[in-house]
C-alpha cells in the first residue's frame, strides 16, 4: 500500500483503516440475517433483537463495548488528566462504566425493535449499515487526534493518514446508502450520519478536554456512540 495511506509506522494496523467499514458489514451480516429470519417467525421483535445483538457482540468480543466502558470510567471519574488515563487502564468496571453498556444495549435494542415494526428487511439492513458509518467515524475519530500515552496500544499501530481517513469515511456513507436504500429514502439515511458524526465530534471533543487525545479506549466509544445515534435516529426519522 502507498505510503501516503498511513503516517509513521510500517506493518501497522493503520494501514488496514480503509476496510473498517467494510470489515463492519461483513461482522454485522450473520448477526444482521439471525434477526431477519427471526423476525419472519413472528415473534416480538425485542426477542429477535437482543439474539442479534447478543450474536453480534460475541463475535466483536466485545471490543468496542470495552472501549466504552473504560472511556465512561475515565471521563466521569477522572479527576485530571493522568486519573482518568490510569482509570481508563484499570479493567475493573466502575459505575460510569456499567450505565454507559445498559444505555448501549437498551438503545441499541429499542432502535433496532422500533425499525422491525415498518419494514421487514429494515432492522439487518440498519445494523450492517451502523456497523459501516461508526467504524468510518472510529477512523476519523484515531486520524484527528494525537495518542493521549506516549506507549499506548492506538499509538503502537500508528495514526491513519488523511487520505485513510477520507476513503473510510467515504466508503462508510456509500455502503450505508447503498444497503439502505432497497428499504428507505436516503434523506433519513444521510440525516441518521449526520447526526451519528455529531456524536463521533462530541466524543472527540470530550477526549480531547479530558485526556488530550484519543486511545484505544476512545476509540471504541467513538464507534459505540455513533453507531447508537444512527441506529436511534433512524428509528425515529426513516
Amino acid at each position: 500500500m502507498p505510503a501516503r495511506f498511513f503516517e509513521g509506522h510500517d506493518g501497522s494496523v493503520s494501514r488496514a483503516v480503509r476496510a473498517f467499514p467494510a470489515a463492519g458489514v461483513l461482522i454485522a451480516a450473520g448477526p444482521a440475517l439471525v434477526l431477519a429470519l427471526l423476525l419472519q417467525m413472528d415473534a416480538d421483535p425485542l426477542l429477535p433483537v437482543v439474539v442479534a445483538l447478543t450474536v453480534l457482540t460475541i463475535l466483536t468480543g466485545a471490543l468496542h463495548e470495552d472501549g466504552l466502558a473504560d472511556a465512561a470510567d475515565g471521563f466521569g471519574g477522572g479527576r485530571d488528566r493522568e486519573h482518568a488515563l490510569s482509570i481508563m487502564k484499570d479493567s475493573r468496571a466502575g459505575s460510569y462504566g456499567v450505565i454507559a453498556l445498559i444505555l448501549s444495549l437498551a438503545l441499541r435494542t429499542a432502535a433496532l425493535a422500533a425499525l422491525a415494526e415498518g419494514k421487514a428487511a429494515l432492522p439487518a439492513l440498519g445494523l450492517m449499515a451502523a456497523a459501516a458509518i461508526s467504524r468510518g467515524l472510529m477512523v476519523w475519530h484515531w486520524a484527528a487526534l494525537p495518542s493521549a500515552r506516549p506507549n499506548g496500544v492506538a499509538v503502537a499501530a500508528g495514526r491513519p493518514a488523511a487520505a485513510s481517513r477520507t476513503f473510510a469515511l467515504t466508503s462508510a456513507a456509500l455502503l450505508a446508502l447503498l444497503l439502505l436504500l432497497p428499504a428507505v429514502s436516503p434523506v433519513p439515511v444521510l440525516l441518521a450520519g449526520a447526526l451519528a458524526a455529531l456524536a463521533a465530534l462530541g466524543v472527540t471533543r470530550l477526549a480531547t478536554r479530558k485526556i488530550g487525545g484519543h486511545t484505544g479506549d476512545t476509540i471504541g466509544a467513538t464507534q459505540q456512540a455513533s453507531e447508537i445515534v444512527f441506529l436511534a435516529s433512524l428509528a425515529l426519522i426513516a
